[in-house]
């Protein structure tokens, strides 16, 4: 690692950039693993969907409180949304965000007994689910292959340019898919959205103690 941060960016290739910055994910977060707290797979699916616009730790305030008053999928599936909204003001956008709760409940109930699919094509028809959703739900429960490019990981992708500034979060989510090996897609997920969230932030990044800021693009 110290050889490669003593590299000029301009002498060093794409390549060379990605396994920099892959060693020295693998130095800072062995053990990354996504922060959301779930005990059922379909509590992942609506953390998930309620950490859109908020953070991780304000999800995990409300999430305890939602599913005991509502401990099974079917009472979720029968609560009000109203009552739902309540609980969930902490996080904002409550009342669009209990819309897609409960929603969300009544789908799986009806329609795939109350469990969560290993299917793409169908969790992205539910209400509040798109792309990133499922790839982070079906990554963590199923294992499957994928990178969920949320905020952290298009900045930190675009900083270090392995991205265009303008790309949009699906070019992302190809460069990356194209960067990485297959195998290691779901981990560099959960590793970049760490390094952005506690290193790369958007605000007052962590440059100066950075092992890799001779190699972004970031000014």
């Amino acid at each position: 690692m110290t050889g490669l941060m003593m590299m000029n960016r301009s002498k060093m290739t794409k390549k060379e950039r990605v396994i920099a910055f892959e060693n020295y994910l693998e130095e800072l977060y062995q053990d990354a693993r996504c922060e959301l707290n779930y005990s059922k797979d379909y509590e992942l699916l609506i953390a998930v969907v309620l950490s859109a616009q908020t953070t991780d730790k304000r999800v995990n305030s409300v999430t305890p409180i939602l599913f005991s008053k509502y401990p099974t999928l079917k009472e979720l599936a029968n609560a009000s949304v109203d009552d739902v909204a309540q609980i969930l003001v902490p996080i904002g956008t409550f009342q669009k965000k209990a819309q897609f709760v409960v929603g969300i409940a009544q789908h799986l109930v009806s329609e795939q007994e109350g469990k969560v699919p290993n299917d793409p094509d169908y969790l992205v028809t539910l209400p509040g689910v798109g792309r990133k959703t499922v790839n982070v739900v079906l990554s963590n429960l199923y294992d499957y292959p994928a990178i969920a490019v949320d905020t952290h990981v298009e900045r930190v992708s675009k900083r270090l340019g392995f991205a265009k500034k303008d790309a949009s979060v699906l070019e992302v989510e190809e460069k990356l898919m194209k960067l990485y090996q297959k195998k290691n897609w779901s981990r560099r997920h959960h590793q970049m959205v760490l390094f952005g969230r506690y290193h790369c932030k958007a605000i007052h990044p962590e440059c100066e103690n950075c092992k890799i800021k001779d190699i972004c693009c970031y000014k």
